[in-house]
C-alpha cells in the first residue's frame, strides 16, 4: 500500500460578518486562541494539541454555510472533537449558543450548533 500524499488538514475556512467579532466568540463560547486578526480574517488555533487552524473570513454578501441536501443526514461541513459530547453539549447550551439535540447512538455521538453568523458545526465523539 503506497504512503498517504497528504498529512492532515492545515485550516478550516468558515466565512463570517466581521472577523474580529467571531473570533471574540470563537475564544469565548469555543475557548480556542487568537493567532491574529486582520481587517479580512483572523485565525485561531482550536487547541495546543491540534495543528489545524480555524480561519474566519471576511465575507463580501455573508451566507452562512450551507450543506448541499443529501440522504445521508449531514447538514454541516466540519465536525470539532470532544471528549465528553454531553458536556460539551451542556456548556454551550448554557452559554446562550444555539445547539441542536445529541443524536447517534453508542460510540457515535453528535450535534450542531451554530456560530453567530449562522453556520453550522458540528462536534462529534
Amino acid at each position: 500500500m503506497p504512503q498517504p500524499l497528504l498529512k492532515g488538514i492545515e485550516g478550516v475556512f468558515i466565512p463570517v460578518k466581521n472577523p474580529g467579532l467571531s473570533a471574540k466568540w470563537y475564544e469565548e463560547k469555543l475557548g480556542f486562541k487568537l493567532l491574529y486578526v486582520e481587517a479580512e480574517a483572523a485565525v485561531l488555533k482550536i487547541s495546543d494539541e491540534s495543528k489545524t487552524v480555524v480561519c474566519l473570513v471576511k465575507t463580501v454578501q455573508h451566507q452562512p454555510m450551507e450543506f448541499p441536501e443529501n440522504n445521508f443526514g449531514v447538514g454541516k461541513y466540519y465536525n470539532f472533537i470532544s471528549d465528553d459530547i454531553e458536556k460539551t453539549h451542556q456548556l454551550l447550551i448554557e452559554q446562550g449558543v444555539k445547539v441542536n439535540s445529541i443524536g447517534g447512538e453508542g460510540a457515535t455521538r453528535f450535534f450542531t450548533f451554530y456560530d453567530p453568523d449562522g453556520n453550522p458545526l458540528g462536534v462529534c465523539r
